[in-house]
């Protein structure tokens, strides 16, 4: 009996599907403007390529179910918007590019999350000593 694979099942789509993944590619590249990174610093933070960013940006690739809800937190947002079930914008209205970085260093290794939080203090001592 032949088996078949399922990463081969994976890259498969319905006629549905395309237009799900194209839809949300481009509600992610959009976002990721927004945001101000690149294609290469996002696929980076989901420890994949750029080529499979850009995949995942033009509708040509799934996105995998378990980077959904680290996007949607990255850019300040829940799933349901990202995936466009709930277009209403939050209360508070869209994320401030403050709180998006602030999203950005959670997800970076601890040793760079100290440096930053270092700057940060460093730069507030010296805005409270001036």
């Amino acid at each position: 009996m032949d088996s078949i694979s399922y990463s081969y099942l994976d890259t498969l789509m319905t006629k549905d599907d395309e237009i799900f993944f194209q839809t949300l590619g481009k509600r992610i590249a959009q976002q990721r403007k927004e945001a101000g990174l690149t294609q290469v610093q996002l696929a980076e933070m989901l420890g994949i390529s750029q080529q499979h960013m850009a995949s995942f940006e033009a509708g040509r690739r799934k996105v995998s179910a378990s980077d959904i809800p680290l996007l949607a937190k990255l850019f300040g947002m829940t799933t349901d918007q990202l995936m466009g079930i709930d277009q209403k914008p939050a209360k508070r209205g869209p994320a401030s590019t403050l709180q998006r970085q602030i999203e950005q260093v959670r997800l970076l290794p601890k040793s760079k999350q100290k440096f930053i939080s270092d700057m940060l203090d460093a730069l507030i001592k010296q805005q409270q000593a001036s």
